[in-house]
C-alpha cells in the first residue's frame, strides 16, 4: 500500500490508538486507555503504528518478558523496568476494519518481528483465538496448544516464533 508508514508509537497517539482498540476488540478483551498510556511509555521499543496519509489505521504492541507464555497479568502491568527479557510478546494487532484485508496487519507483524530480532530477542510470543492460528502460522509461529490465559473470558492458544542462531565454535 503506497504511503503506508510503520513507526514507533508516541504518547501523542494515545487517543487514536485507544479508539482503534475499542473498535477491534470486544470490551472484555480491549485494553483500557490508561493501560495503553502506560504501555506507550514503558514499552516504547515494541509499540508500532501504521499511518496512511498521516492517519493511524492500525498498530501492534507488546513487551519484553523472560516467560515462555503470556500470563494474564502481563496485559495489565506496565513498568519501564519490564523492558528487559529474552522474548517479546504481542498484546494486540489491530487494524481499522475499513483497512483490513489489505496486508497492513502482515506489514505490522513483519515489522514487529524484525524489531524483535534487532533487539536480540530469542522469541516472539502471542495468544490468539483458534480461527487465527493459521494466520500466525504463516509468519512461522508454532501453535503450542490451548493457553492458560483467561483474558476477557475467551479461549486462547499460545503461539511461539523462535529465532534460531547458529554459532560456530573453533575447536
Amino acid at each position: 500500500m503506497n504511503g503506508l508508514l510503520i513507526q514507533l508509537a508516541s504518547p501523542e497517539d494515545l487517543n487514536d490508538i485507544s479508539q482503534i482498540e475499542e473498535i477491534c476488540f470486544p470490551p472484555a478483551e480491549a485494553a483500557k486507555k490508561e493501560v495503553i498510556a502506560k504501555r506507550l511509555v514503558a514499552f516504547k521499543d515494541s509499540f508500532f503504528v501504521a499511518r496512511l496519509d498521516n492517519k493511524i489505521i492500525g498498530f501492534v504492541n507488546g513487551r519484553a518478558t523472560d516467560s515462555l507464555v503470556i500470563h494474564d497479568e502481563l496485559f495489565y502491568d506496565a513498568k519501564p523496568e519490564d523492558r528487559v527479557g529474552e522474548n517479546w510478546c504481542i498484546f494486540g494487532l489491530d487494524v481499522v476494519p475499513a483497512y483490513q484485508n489489505r496486508g497492513i496487519a502482515a506489514k505490522l507483524m513483519a515489522h514487529f518481528i524484525e524489531a524483535a530480532k534487532k533487539h536480540h530477542k530469542k522469541r516472539v510470543l502471542l495468544t490468539c483465538k483458534e480461527p487465527l492460528v493459521p494466520y500466525y502460522e504463516k509468519f512461522g509461529f508454532v501453535n503450542d496448544g490451548l493457553s492458560n490465559s483467561t483474558h476477557g473470558g475467551a479461549e486462547w492458544y499460545d503461539m511461539t516464533l523462535t529465532f534460531y542462531t547458529i554459532r560456530l565454535f573453533k575447536l
